[in-house]
């Protein structure tokens, strides 16, 4: 009984100086996963800085093309407006003289 009593503290203190040394190379590992990690989202940014002007002129066209094609669009509603109007109201006049 009493060699368990002095045995047992040992293998504790074994298990823990394991324990200790994988959570140390746990520990590092995890560093250096995120240096990869950190270096991997870098790069994509720098990829994006790249991408955004040409998404920044795709935007400007598109607002460009959008108001050209709204003026077009007002203009022949003014004129189909304009056109039917003045038939409403030809009509009206020929009623009125009959």
């Amino acid at each position: 009984m009493e060699f368990l009593l002095q045995l047992l503290p040992i293998i504790i203190y074994i298990l823990l100086i394991i324990l200790l040394v994988i959570g140390i190379i746990l520990g590092i590992k995890f560093m250096v996963t995120m240096d990869k990690a950190n270096k991997m989202l870098d790069d994509i940014n720098k990829k994006i800085d790249q991408v955004t002007p040409i998404f920044d002129m795709v935007n400007i066209v598109s607002n460009k093309v959008n108001g050209v094609v709204s003026s077009v669009v007002g203009t022949i509603e003014n004129l189909s407006y304009k056109l039917f109007t003045k038939k409403k109201k030809r009509n009206e006049e020929s009623e009125d003289y009959e």
